[in-house]
């Protein structure tokens, strides 16, 4: 028996000089150090000698839930979560919109993936008129103005001036405006270009509604033509001076080559009027009636006067008005307005007529 205990004593001496007292360098600890409630690996149970039997190892503390958000401390990436907040399985809190803004402190959850948002969550509005940047189409807009849901003012008569600017509102759909938003009104005669029949009327003439100048009595003369029969009975016919037509109108200054039926120079400006006066009365038809004096054959006469009156009709429908409201006729020397002894007489007795028909 002293032979055994003294082997043991022995092993347990070689052991020990090969197994030092403390080694914080421990092999046998999860941690790989000697520390805390690990120390029974190296140094056995408090209280029990260095050869007395091992402990049992103690249980594990607990593991730890620091900010208590339900993840474990070391499973959690944001430690330190405000009590209360929503967290993912990282321990982190919730962005649901992932706009950058914590869902505890966004004012605008559900905001659209990739907008830019404020330290509220919420979208931006950088010129404050309740549309966000991202739908705004006139960005920029004055503070305080009113806008539509693309952030754009108002224009609603859709004439390009909005309706903070436009100084008339209600103008039709396509009509051309001045920068008030008004109608152009091109010869500022008072009367829109839209409604001007007379787009042209010089400036200060006075006109009616249709921007024409003024005719009084309805004649077709302007008042300012001035016409000089400012009162002609409504519906009649008139010539270039605003006044009645006779039923015979003598075209006084049409004269011909001495013997001929060949018009002398100076004779179509009288004509023209006559033209005028055709044109402007689409219905007129008329006689075109030729005389002459009572110099010569009466059958010579005759056929020189109508030849004369056919003259005036070509002239006539070379300048536009329809052969079938005219007829030529001539009626030689049967029909004198004066006397022909007299030179002054005769000159008046030869002539061109008109003579209307209906």
């Amino acid at each position: 028996m002293h032979v055994l205990g003294l082997a043991l004593v022995t092993a347990s001496a070689t052991a020990a000089a090969q197994a030092p007292y403390y080694n914080p360098d421990n092999a046998a600890s999860r941690t790989g150090k000697t520390t805390d409630y690990e120390l029974y690996r190296t140094i056995g149970c408090p209280g029990q000698g260095i050869l007395g039997s091992p402990c049992r190892a103690p249980s594990p503390p607990a593991p730890l839930d620091s900010d208590r958000d339900g993840i474990l401390d070391n499973l959690d990436r944001c430690p330190d979560t405000p009590l209360g907040a929503k967290v993912d399985p990282q321990g982190c809190e919730l962005d649901s919109d992932r706009d950058g803004v914590l869902d505890r402190l966004d004012q605008c959850p559900g905001t659209p993936l990739g907008s830019r948002v404020d330290a509220l969550g919420c979208e931006l509005d950088s010129d404050g008129d309740g549309v966000v940047d991202r739908l705004d189409q006139c960005p920029g807009t004055s503070p305080g103005v009113k806008v539509n849901s693309m952030g754009c003012e108002p224009d609603t008569d859709r004439d390009g001036v909005v309706d903070r600017l436009d100084q008339c509102p209600g103008t039709p759909a396509g009509t051309r405006v001045d920068p008030l938003g008004c109608e152009l009104d091109s010869d500022k005669d008072g009367v829109v270009d839209r409604l001007d029949r007379c787009p042209n009327t010089p400036v200060g003439h006075k006109v009616n509604g249709e921007g024409c100048d003024m005719d009084t009595d309805g004649d077709g003369i302007p008042d300012r033509t001035p016409d000089l029969c400012p009162d002609t009975p409504r519906g009649d016919r008139v010539n270039a001076q605003g006044c009645s037509l006779p039923g015979t109108l003598v075209l006084n200054g049409v004269r011909f080559d001495n013997d001929q039926a060949t018009l002398k120079s100076g004779s179509t400006a009288i004509l023209d009027e006559a033209v005028a006066i055709m044109k402007r009365y689409p219905g007129f038809a008329v006689e075109i009636a030729g005389h002459t004096d009572s110099v010569g054959n009466d059958q010579y006469n005759q056929e020189l006067s109508q030849r004369r009156a056919v003259t005036v009709m070509e002239y006539f429908v070379q300048q536009g008005v329809t052969a079938d409201r005219m007829t030529a006729r001539g009626y030689g020397e049967t029909e004198p307005l004066a006397d022909n002894a007299t030179p002054e007489g005769r000159a008046e007795n030869r002539r061109v007529e008109l003579r209307a028909k209906n």
